[in-house]
């Protein structure tokens, strides 16, 4: 996975130089008004979209990558938060703790494994780079919400 990873992102890193129009404010106000969790699924690669709209070469691989990859960064930014908040809330109770980091860890890995294979379906072609970088966006936006429903 981390050859995959970064490749991906070195494949993104131009798309970061150019001015990319990325805002969180979409994919936000559709959670806002998202009713369940499938609504709220619904929701995860609307700034990404809106990005590859908003953006001078959006529609390129290039553009794309760079779109979904500030995205990822957003739904990274809630994971952790989340995971922090979960293990200060958890602290005096060492079970609720390890299995806590268990999970996640055994997430991660889902995450790379899942991601990989969405990556080498693409057989090294251009496409891969943006491939993995929504698979990466939306494993990381769905543990975002598996997290959060924990929250006290």
């Amino acid at each position: 996975m981390r050859r995959y990873l970064l490749g991906a992102l070195l494949f993104a890193a131009p798309a970061q130089a150019q001015d990319l129009s990325f805002s969180p404010v979409h994919t936000e106000a559709c959670l806002q008004e998202a009713v369940g969790r499938g609504e709220r699924l619904d929701c995860i690669g609307a700034s990404a979209n809106q990005c590859m709209q908003d953006t001078a070469g959006g529609e390129t691989t290039v553009g794309m990558g760079g779109c979904l990859d500030r995205e990822r960064d957003f739904w990274d930014g809630r994971l952790n938060a989340a995971y922090q908040q979960l293990l200060s809330q958890q602290r005096s109770d060492p079970a609720m703790l390890d299995a806590l980091r268990g999970m996640q860890r055994a997430w991660i890995s889902y995450r790379d494994a899942r991601c990989d294979y969405e990556y080498v379906q693409w057989g090294g072609g251009t496409g891969g780079g943006p491939a993995i970088l929504a698979c990466l966006m939306q494993a990381t936006a769905e543990q975002v919400f598996v997290l959060e429903q924990n929250i006290r």
